[in-house]
């Protein structure tokens, strides 16, 4: 008996403290990270904006798994992986076990549909009827700036997956029936949404200020203009790509690189190189040719500044710190671990002449002893030889884009550069090939050539025009820079490229490429979290 008394005292107990604190501050009103109801005013809208920046830089700056970049280059035509690959790339070489279980297809699928909904909370909160905080201006600009990243997320997946879920507002409930959409459906959803953002984004030089000046680093529509370009390519329409291309050009904002800038003008170098320095990266420190560059900071002055640790300089740089008589320098671009290496085409194929994108400052081929130990005296300011494996990972070319030495982590974890997202020189390949489909070829040479002038390689006749050509200059503009894979893939162009140059490597040789890698898996987890409804897998997985 005492039990039930003791039981009952317990729950009146509670009755009692519940009815008191019924209208007490101890009430909550929880807004789930679902729901767009705590967006009222521009400071909420602002900084749920910033936040699509963060989520970006989320894309590039993966660390839990090292080989993230090299997933995006290996296998394809311009780089294998070495023996020193980290694990997450081997199935984008090693095409057999490609899986609907691999983890960077699941990343990718789970990096985009975030982002989506992240943006659909914010055009949810901008549409809704009751919000009167904001002028009409104010809230078509948030729109058009929701609107890019939610376009730049549904392109990527486009590319990767083919037809995805299409899903156009926030999800404020668990969801267990999504199904795919048909891929010319979700190409006009991003259609749609790049036309309104190219329509009501600022122009570069009329974006937000602060107390540094103009935040070049924010979305522009010069931005939503070149992604346009890019879709209408990869769904066929190059008259539409090449105008928007044109438009981007026409404009006069922008610029090629041609003559020395910036922080190491006094140093060794060439115009071209000064483009991808620590320090001249962003228009604010002279790009003319920056049209998108996701900014990041060093986490040692800026807490915060990089969303994880962005491991592109050790995945694409050599190793050269195995070798005994080679110290760590910001010379040599500081501590790489040779996670990848340019396929034997990039570097002895692609480049003709005296194309500055091939010259010493921006393919490192040469290492020299540079360590004072005097144990090293005999062989200090010499050569480093090629010989047996250490070509293959050591001290194998590679390009120079991200290198950069950080005293404040002389190990070298994280990558501190900035990613310069889209260039000007981007946009002249974009034309080149929007015309090239178009059988323009006066026009694509022409295009073309204005990057190789800047180059200073041989001009090209309207004869050699064709899209072989065109991903070629693509390799010798931006290797390193642009998602390989994905520009292969946007173009079908990924089977026949990868195993007509770069099929026989001696260490990482690419195995099982068809054509249904031209697309990825969907993940298997998100197939079998769809309980009530078919989330159709990809041809052959």
């Amino acid at each position: 008996m005492k039990k039930y008394i003791t039981i009952f005292a317990a729950l009146s107990g509670l009755f009692v403290a519940f009815s008191s604190c019924k209208k007490a501050f101890l009430d909550e009103k929880p807004f789930s990270s679902y729901t767009p109801s705590n967006l009222t005013d521009s400071l909420g809208f602002e900084a749920s904006l910033i936040g699509l920046y963060n989520h970006t830089s989320t894309y590039f700056s993966y660390a839990d798994q090292q080989g993230w970049p090299s997933v995006w280059q290996v296998g394809t035509d311009v780089a294998n992986a070495t023996n020193n690959q980290q694990g997450i790339e081997i199935p984008y070489y090693n095409y057999a076990t490609l899986t609907s279980t691999d983890g960077a297809a699941a990343r990718s699928w789970n990096r985009g549909f975030i982002m989506i909904n992240l943006t659909n909370i914010i055009i949810d909160g901008i549409e809704n009827p009751s919000l009167t905080t904001l002028s009409v201006k104010g809230k078509t600009m948030v729109s058009a700036e929701a609107k890019f990243f939610r376009a730049y997320a549904y392109n990527n997946l486009a590319t990767l997956f083919g037809g995805v879920p299409l899903v156009t507002h926030a999800l404020i409930d668990p969801k267990t029936d999504f199904v795919r959409a048909p891929i010319n459906d979700v190409n006009s959803f991003i259609v749609s949404d790049l036309l309104f953002a190219a329509a009501n984004l600022p122009d570069i030089e009329s974006v937000k200020t602060n107390t540094k000046g103009k935040i070049y680093g924010r979305a522009n529509k010069f931005m939503a203009m070149q992604l346009l370009a890019e879709v209408y390519l990869r769904i066929g329409k190059p008259d539409l790509a090449e105008q928007q291309a044109q438009a981007i050009i026409s404009s006069g904002k922008f610029s090629l690189i041609r003559n020395r800038y910036g922080v190491k003008t006094s140093q060794a170098g060439d115009y071209y190189s000064d483009m991808f320095q620590y320090g001249n990266q962003r228009r604010s420190q002279g790009n003319t040719e920056a049209i998108w560059v996701l900014e990041q900071e060093n986490p040692a002055s800026v807490v915060g500044g990089i969303s994880d640790s962005p491991q592109q300089r050790r995945v694409f740089g050599a190793a050269y710190f195995n070798i005994a008589g080679l110290a760590l320098a910001d010379s040599l671009g500081g501590r790489s671990v040779g996670r990848l290496r340019l396929s034997n085409w990039v570097l002895y194929g692609l480049y003709k002449g005296n194309d500055i994108r091939n010259s010493q400052y921006n393919i490192r081929r040469r290492y020299y002893y540079n360590d004072p130990n005097p144990i090293y005296a005999a062989r200090y300011g010499k050569q480093v030889p090629f010989t047996g494996p250490d070509t293959l990972m050591n001290i194998c070319p590679s390009t120079t884009k991200w290198g950069a030495f950080d005293p404040n982590d002389t190990f070298g974890y994280a990558m501190i550069k900035d990613f310069i997202l889209m260039r000007l020189g981007e946009t002249y390949l974009l034309l080149a090939e929007a015309q090239v489909k178009q059988g323009k070829t006066v026009e694509a040479a022409a295009s073309i050539n204005a990057l190789r002038t800047r180059a200073g390689a041989d001009q090209v006749m309207p004869s050699q025009m064709t899209l072989n050509f065109i991903l070629d200059e693509r390799a010798r503009e931006l290797i390193g820079e642009e998602n390989r894979r994905m520009t292969l893939m946007r173009t079908g162009t990924l089977v026949e490229r990868a195993l007509r140059l770069n099929s026989n490597d001696a260490s990482k040789p690419i195995s099982g490429l068809t054509t249904k890698n031209l697309l990825l898996p969907i993940p298997l987890t998100e197939i079998q979290l769809n309980k009530d409804a078919v989330l159709t897998q990809n041809p052959g997985y």
